[in-house]
């Protein structure tokens, strides 16, 4: 809320810190007017788990709380306005500190900034970014091509091997997460199996359903649940035993090939 705790050898007080807020939208506009009265049309409500009612929510500054029922009759409402997506709250105004803590739009229209916290995300993620363009820069050629498949979804038989590690490290700097967990997935292999299945015309997609087109066989295989991943599914089937065999002839036809 308004306040930070400072622990000492004797007791513990809080001091009135100054808090910055912001717009959670990408393009924020040049200035946004917060919702700060509770109405009909409008409501502006904060449930109280204690005493199980919903409480009228108002900013006014003259007073010491930012529910209605806390308030006496002489209330002097103020706008609440972002200034090119950002607010400054003084320490000297508690009150307005409080009730954007207790406002509904906390947390979805607006958030609190916290230096810390963002320069940990911000941390977090460029450690990421470190660690997938290291994974990437020291793959093998088999392992590019493997990757290559599965997170890029290319044909890998006419590009260079220079070409190919540097899709795969642009992936890896934009995509990071996603890069180490699919260069941990066990499944990447099989995955980059299948993805050349499918290069090789020995797999045909039809809408969403998934065919053999073998020289001996060209009945359907299984269709791929909405949203699911095709190559994972197809994957998952030749892992079990009504698929295993018929990996083993892709394998053999992929060899020809």
């Amino acid at each position: 809320m308004s306040t930070k705790t400072i622990k000492t050898s004797s007791n513990t007080k809080k001091v009135l810190v100054d808090k910055t807020y912001k717009l959670t939208r990408d393009m924020a506009p040049l200035a946004f007017m917060l919702s700060s009265k509770h109405t009909r049309r409008k409501p502006l409500l904060y449930f109280d788990e204690k005493e199980g009612v919903n409480k009228p929510m108002r900013y006014a500054r003259n007073q010491k709380s930012p529910f209605e029922e806390e308030q006496d009759g002489n209330a002097i409402l103020e706008p609440i306005i972002f200034q090119d997506g950002f607010l400054s709250v003084s320490r000297t105004n508690p009150v307005l500190q409080e009730f954007l803590h207790y406002h509904p739009d906390n947390g979805g229209v607006f958030v609190e900034v916290n230096l810390e916290a963002d320069a940990s995300e911000e941390l977090e993620i460029m450690n990421h970014e470190v660690d997938a363009l290291i994974e990437a820069r020291n793959l093998d050629v088999t392992r590019l091509e493997q990757v290559a498949r599965v997170v890029l979804g290319k044909q890998v038989e006419n590009m260079t091997t220079a070409e190919l590690k540097r899709d795969v490290l642009v992936f890896a700097r934009k995509h990071p997460r996603e890069f180490l967990d699919v260069l941990n997935d066990p499944m990447l292999t099989l995955q980059a199996k299948v993805n050349g299945f499918f290069s090789d015309n020995l797999l045909v997609v039809k809408k969403n359903q998934i065919y053999f087109n073998t020289p001996t066989n060209k009945k359907k295989m299984l269709t791929v649940p909405f949203g699911e991943s095709r190559d994972h599914i197809v994957s998952s089937f030749l892992q079990s035993d009504d698929g295993i065999e018929a990996l083993k002839i892709l394998e053999h036809l992929t060899e020809k090939v």
